[in-house]
């Protein structure tokens, strides 16, 4: 078999700048949750994307639950959440003892329509938090879903899990709402091997937000708790790699987008295929280079035939209301993000490919269509 391609592999600094931090943290023994790269990590992310306040956490998820949390989210409770977009998105929403009413996608954007987004506060107007997210990378309609979270007087959390980097009218991601969430998962754009965060303008619930996530331990010298906690802080040796990944994010991004601009050079024209939209006031990251095809070849053909080569790629997102689980919960929307789903197939998108397997990847998918 031919050397294998990934999806979207974990891809350390050429300098080495994660094990500088990394050395740092076992030369000075901080090797448990919090240290000196917590700390420089939160800030070095903060002043990155322009926002004043993070706190660094377990994974994405945690970020999303803790920011549900912080708005005050809690049983029985409306939350209004994308339809395409992965299980980690809604779950905490669960977590909450909440109600999920999922939005669909619009084919100018893929995230959440804002025209569906108004039109769902007529079912339901007594809503507790919206939750947007950056598909792909590709950023939401913001202009349009702050100005209807305003009318309403609504927080909003943006999940960009899969957007660092992105910039929606020259400003990032992840900073439009009240609260911001970031992933660092293996697949991510860069990675700290798992990881998230909760970024925010809120100075007071961001500390907050820190509190929880350290089982909420009241100061006391002995061991008091008068609020549930949760084990949800980052551990040093994590923020580490995270600093150093931090440093290589532009050239990442850089790759990324020269990836996707590959493809769709070389595969743009073949009869039925459409590339993920970029609207002209959003800069993606580009994180999956995804596409979609109607017609005689069909998404899993293209799947099962670079799986034949030892090459990785997968579906579009599942949407949510489709999912066996949340099955039970209201969707507002036409089946626009069905139809993604149906269509849709994810590149592979690593950004140590080089071109002469970009280009092996194209020749397999073009041989499809002859």
């Amino acid at each position: 078999m031919p050397k294998k391609i990934y999806l979207s592999s974990p891809h350390m600094s050429d300098e080495g700048y994660e094990m500088q931090y990394i050395q740092q943290a076992f030369d000075t023994n901080w090797i448990a949750p919090l240290g000196a790269n917590v700390d420089g990590f939160e800030n070095e992310l903060s002043q990155k994307i322009g926002s004043k306040h993070a706190a660094a956490l377990s994974s994405g998820t945690a970020a999303i639950h803790m920011a549900l949390k912080a708005i005050g989210v809690e049983k029985g409770d409306i939350v209004f959440c994308p339809t395409l977009t992965f299980s980690a998105t809604a779950n905490p929403i669960i977590y909450q003892d909440a109600t999920p009413v999922f939005i669909d996608s619009n084919y100018e954007t893929w995230n959440m329509d804002p025209e569906l987004l108004e039109a769902a506060f007529e079912k339901y107007p007594n809503v507790k938090a919206i939750l947007v997210v950056h598909l792909y990378g590709l950023s939401a309609d913001m202009d349009k879903i702050v100005e209807i979270c305003k009318k309403h007087n609504v927080p909003l959390i943006e999940d960009a899990a899969e957007s660092l980097g992105t910039t929606y009218k020259g400003k990032h991601t992840g900073t439009f709402g009240d609260y911001g969430i970031f992933s660092f998962n293996g697949n991510k754009i860069i990675t700290t091997s798992g990881g998230g965060m909760l970024v925010s303008d809120n100075e007071e619930r961001i500390a907050k937000v820190r509190f929880w996530s350290t089982q909420s331990r009241d100061k006391a010298r002995h061991y008091q708790h008068s609020e549930i906690g949760y084990n949800y802080r980052m551990s040093n040796i994590v923020a580490g790699i995270g600093r150093g990944q931090l440093k290589v994010l532009d050239q990442r991004v850089a790759k990324k987008k020269y990836i996707f601009d590959f493809y769709e050079r070389e595969l743009g024209n073949l009869e039925g295929v459409e590339f993920m939209p970029i609207n002209e006031w959003n800069k993606p990251n580009c994180w999956l280079s995804c596409m979609t095809v109607t017609g005689r070849v069909k998404p899993l053909g293209i799947m099962e035939a670079l799986e034949n080569e030892n090459i990785e790629s997968r579906p579009i997102w599942k949407p949510m209301h489709l999912q066996p689980f949340f099955a039970e919960y209201d969707f507002i929307g036409e089946g626009i993000s069905e139809r993604i789903f149906e269509n849709g197939v994810c590149l592979p998108s690593d950004t140590k490919m080089t071109d002469e397997e970009i280009e092996r990847i194209c020749k397999i998918i073009k041989l499809l269509w002859k």
